[in-house]
């Protein structure tokens, strides 16, 4: 049997990916979808531990691993993370997923609560649902965007929410292996599309928009076999017209290799 040709969109473990779904025989195409921008000011960081100093928050989230370790090296240049750390010592510390707690065991931050599996939006809220907010001050480490889900609901809870940016998600500045992929889907050539976060799905519309004979990401997907990291990728390729083939559960790579190889041989 010809071996499957699998499309892997993610950037920062795509090589690792790629190797894992090597080793089931599938031929890995690699398409980076995403390129994370730092996008933290050492002024934007000295007034933020000011501001905390005068007003402190009653929480600190931690959504990503890459933000929260672009946090802390910026706080290591200024020569601000003992700062960092005794403020930390009397907030609430949240975590969204596991990478954030490997950076902040890294510096001995106590983590007070963790969210459960699959680390959604919808799992931070309800970790953190018996905690009073009401005139409470909540930082947000923000990921690649604003995460406008989880500030509204805290918001709606009476908290006074700010967000601190330290990187942000941009198109690839080499577009080229997204249009070779979108070629290949419409030529029949992919066998299985994995995604690992929502915002590949909307990188690659993006791109596909701008090619003529690309057409409609769910005229390209749908059809094929459709991997989704977990429900946020789930849900923006719902709202994109494609339906996925199987969700990693949990949401995790090794779980996401299983759950291919398993549809691919269906």
């Amino acid at each position: 049997m010809k071996p499957k040709v699998v499309a892997i969109l993610e950037t920062r473990t795509g090589a690792h990916l790629a190797e894992l779904i090597s080793r089931r025989g599938a031929i890995p195409m690699l398409a980076p979808a995403l390129e994370e921008v730092p996008d933290v000011e050492p002024q934007t960081v000295l007034a933020l531990l000011q501001q905390w100093r005068a007003h402190p928050y009653k929480m600190v989230i931690f959504q990503t691993g890459v933000g929260t370790r672009a946090l802390f090296q910026m706080t290591d240049t200024l020569g601000s993370t003992a700062e960092l750390l005794q403020l930390l010592e009397r907030a609430v510390v949240v975590v969204r997923g596991p990478k954030p707690v490997g950076e902040l065991n890294a510096r001995r931050v106590r983590i007070d609560i963790r969210a459960a599996s699959p680390f959604t939006t919808e799992m931070v809220l309800e970790s953190v649902a018996d905690i009073p907010l009401e005139q409470s001050r909540v930082l947000v480490q923000r990921y690649g965007e604003a995460n406008r889900r989880l500030c509204g609901a805290l918001e709606a809870r009476g908290a006074v929410v700010q967000e601190i940016a330290t990187y942000r998600w941009a198109l690839p500045v080499d577009t080229r292996p997204l249009k070779l992929l979108l070629e290949a889907l419409a030529s029949s050539r992919v066998d299985a599309v994995v995604f690992t976060s929502a915002v590949q799905v909307r990188n690659l519309c993006t791109v596909a928009a701008s090619m003529t004979p690309a057409g409609q990401l769910g005229d390209l997907l749908n059809g094929l076999v459709v991997g989704s990291i977990g429900p946020v990728c789930t849900r923006a390729l719902m709202q994109h017209g494609v339906k996925p083939s199987f969700e990693a559960n949990p949401p995790k790579l090794g779980p996401l290799v299983a759950a291919l190889d398993e549809a691919l041989r269906a």
